[in-house]
């Protein structure tokens, strides 16, 4: 090294080269700081956007401000409510399209400046910040008008769903480093499980000290706190909760984390580097035509459970007919499986290699997502076995419901190991030291197609008539995304 002439001319040049690899495992400094992250951000995305506040704001403020204000009136109730829920799952649909495009459109630029910048943590404090505040604010958000107004509502909740992909971008571009290269796979699905085993406690903490005590005055006699059920002070409140979470147990992360950023280095030039790159990138998308098949195919099948997730409650909630306790252990019970599915997807990968690992997870989630669709209140797997109530208890009385509960376990073991497997293909077919843009291209694919989930079961629902006709289009995403990723060669190293 003492005799390079480029280092003989700039001997500062040394401490521009970024690190492409780190050292240690899961449960190493580095490794553990990565996903200890996970532990303090996934559960604003797991409460807030899919299980209690989101179906919160659709059913109890959109829906229940338009039944009150009297332009139903002139419809049977019935269908008047069909048209409250439909206005609440289209605001929310809303708010993921304008998040969606926005990230899209300025995600992939993010990321090759990640690639080129300073130091990334400050970054994400920044963006942490945004989910925090945009979060805590959530409190105020009341039914009838009492709080923040419709409109100010959805746009917390679009700042925070763009800084969540922000921080996702910034988070993963600092994956490569956080371990040895063959365990990335752990690291992550590790991340992935501890976000999920947060959630989990939050939910039972929700369940244990709020709901249950208001229903059957056990294991209090009254809700802690003073918090009043009949306001949604039990929906609400998890807004401040994630934001104080957030904040709390990030600190972990800041302070063992390795930091892939250049001390010093310019984030205008690397914006302004970064977003040139984007663009030959994207000129030259037939040099890295393994990876772009793998984005395409992710594109499909991350828009399919995209969808999955944000439908499947509202789907059990209606057509099964569960309440908000039974929601509230459907959330618990598949959080603490898709805590499994993390360590889950990275064991499979290393016994079977990332490609395979992920067209099997795939390939579950759709045929268990088919054997769900065949249940209903009246009868299983259409039709050929009756239903019949199995017990006399709060929850879950029917075979239905408790097979229906069953098979969540699959999807949430699935749905998590592939998120896993995805981030570690493309940590294995991106080139060295440019990780961080292309997770940029590949939020986009999670994103710019986010809508079509969505409109296909709007759609295959008018058409049929039938709810599970409706969730059954949601498949044809799936076997797209897995189609196309069975024709993804992977790298001999990876062989």
């Amino acid at each position: 090294m003492a005799g390079d002439p480029a280092l003989a001319a700039n001997p500062l040049s040394h401490q521009h080269i970024r690190p492409t690899s780190g050292e240690g495992g899961a449960l190493g400094r580095t490794g553990f700081a990565w996903a200890v992250f996970e532990w303090a951000r996934n559960p604003y995305y797991v409460l807030v956007v899919i299980y209690i506040f989101a179906p919160y704001f659709a059913r109890d403020i959109i829906g229940a401000d338009l039944l009150a204000s009297g332009a139903l009136d002139a419809m049977e109730p019935e269908a008047a409510l069909a048209a409250a829920n439909a206005q609440g799952q289209a605001t929310i649909a809303s708010v993921t399209k304008w998040a969606g495009i926005i990230a899209a459109l300025t995600a992939p630029f993010l990321g090759a400046a990640l690639d080129r910048g300073g130091r990334l943590k400050p970054i994400l404090v920044i963006f942490l910040g945004s989910i925090a505040i945009c979060s805590a604010l959530l409190w105020f958000a009341m039914p009838g008008g009492a709080g923040l107004p419709v409109p100010m509502i959805m746009a917390l909740l679009v700042i925070a769903y763009v800084s969540f992909t922000y921080s996702e971008v910034t988070h993963n571009a600092m994956l490569s480093v956080a371990g040895e290269p063959r365990r990335l796979a752990m690291i992550s699905g590790l991340g992935l499980g501890l976000g999920n085993l947060a959630a989990t406690l939050i939910f039972i903490a929700i369940a244990l000290l709020f709901v249950l005590p208001a229903m059957i005055g056990w294991p209090f006699a009254v809700p802690q706190f003073g918090v009043d059920l009949a306001s949604f002070e039990h929906a609400r409140m998890v807004g401040p909760i994630c934001a104080v979470w957030l904040v709390l147990f990030s600190i972990p992360f800041f302070r063992n984390a390795r930091d892939t950023g250049v001390a010093g280095a310019s984030w205008i030039a690397a914006f302004r580097d970064g977003a040139r790159s984007v663009w030959r990138t994207v000129r030259e998308a037939a040099q890295y035509r393994q990876l772009m098949t793998f984005l395409v195919a992710r594109m499909f099948y991350a828009d399919a459970m995209a969808a999955l997730l944000a439908l499947g409650a509202v789907y059990v909630a209606l057509f099964l007919g569960w309440n908000f306790l039974e929601m509230l252990c459907y959330a618990i019970f598949a959080s603490a499986c898709a805590f499994c599915g993390g360590i889950f997807g990275g064991w499979l990968e290393g016994k079977v290699g990332v490609k395979r690992a992920l067209a099997l997870e795939i390939l579950a989630m759709i045929v268990v997502g088919l054997v769900q669709l065949s249940i209903t209140r009246d009868s299983l797997f259409l039709g050929l076995v009756e239903n019949v109530v199995v017990w006399d208890g709060l929850v879950f009385r029917t075979l239905s419901d408790l097979v229906y509960l069953g098979l969540i376990s699959v999807i949430a073991v699935a749905a998590t190991a592939s998120i896993s497997s995805s981030r570690s293909m493309l940590v294995t077919l991106a080139p060295p030291g440019r990780s961080g843009e292309f997770f940029g291209l590949y939020a986009i694919a999670g994103t710019i197609t986010v809508w079509m989930g969505p409109l296909l079961v709007e759609q295959f629902t008018l058409w049929s008539g039938d709810q599970r006709i409706g969730m059954t289009s949601i498949h044809l995403l799936f076997v797209i995304g897995l189609a196309a990723l069975l024709t993804v060669r992977m790298p001999d190293r990876a062989a």
